[in-house]
């Protein structure tokens, strides 16, 4: 499929997703995001798709923020519904039920920053700088930001990011929590390959399971979210990948998963 904005390529059942608007450093615009909604809803219903791997075109961008033309024309109501639909495709690709790795090549700011954050898992860049800078332009977080990120790393480093607007380095994100690993810049895609092959030799139904199992209990009362890992874990144990696992290790040998 072809897009103005995004650059989609399927290799080895990872779905390669890159923003493509080097010129303005793949600032997001609603296009964009249109186009984003139209991947993630493809790549659901793909099974030939275990994962997808979120990156920048060029070497000095992941996503530099929102797109300020459009910005600076918003209304309230305008901006609300932005916000809304911006939102909504986040929580798509958060929920989609098919882990997601950002590889963070440059930078990601404000709503780079936040679709960062709804992915998976965060790789970055030694060259990578993070932040939500909105306050510097007399807005806020819209897309999410301000939840995912307290969530995230807490309300200190929450607050301190969004009420400062400064940027951190990929050493800094990581030592707070923000991203999960720091590599040289031309190690960055070969190890976000690596994870993701990584849990690609997982069982399909075990990974979406314990992603609703995170994403979903993390949002609950402890109790609430042990219950709902139970039913789980039941509906795991009822699987025919339950039982090629479980002989594959008694056996010695690779299992060989189906998804069933």
């Amino acid at each position: 499929m072809a897009y103005e904005n995004l650059l989609y390529e399927k290799r080895d059942r990872i779905g390669f997703i890159t923003f493509n608007r080097p010129k303005v450093l793949n600032a997001l615009n609603h296009k964009t995001m249109e186009e984003l909604r139209d991947v993630l809803l493809a790549a659901r219903d793909d099974d030939e798709v275990r994962v997808l791997i979120l990156t920048g075109a060029g070497e000095k961008s992941f996503v530099a923020g929102a797109d300020i033309s459009e910005l600076a024309v918003q209304t309230p109501v305008g901006g609300k519904e932005t916000a809304a639909f911006g939102q909504n495709v986040l929580q798509l690709l958060e929920t989609i039920g098919k882990p997601s790795i950002a590889a963070i090549n440059g930078f990601a700011l404000g709503g780079g920053c936040e679709v960062a954050l709804a992915c998976s898992m965060r790789l970055a860049s030694k060259t990578a700088k993070l932040g939500q800078p909105e306050v510097k332009l007399g807005i806020m977080t819209g897309y999410g930001g301000s939840q995912r990120l307290s969530r995230l790393c807490g309300k200190g480093v929450a607050h301190e990011l969004c009420l400062t607007g400064e940027m951190i380095s990929a050493e800094e994100a990581h030592r707070i929590g923000l991203v999960n690993h720091v590599y040289e810049p031309p190690g960055l895609l070969p190890a976000a390959e690596a994870l993701a092959k990584k849990i690609i030799a997982n069982a399909p139904i075990s990974v979406k399971f314990t992603m609703e199992a995170i994403e979903r209990g993390t949002e609950m009362p402890l109790a609430e979210g042990q219950y709902l890992e139970t039913t789980l874990f039941g509906l795991c144990a009822a699987t025919e990948d339950m039982r090629e696992g479980t002989r594959a290790f008694l056996e010695k040998r690779t299992a060989q998963f189906r998804g069933k």
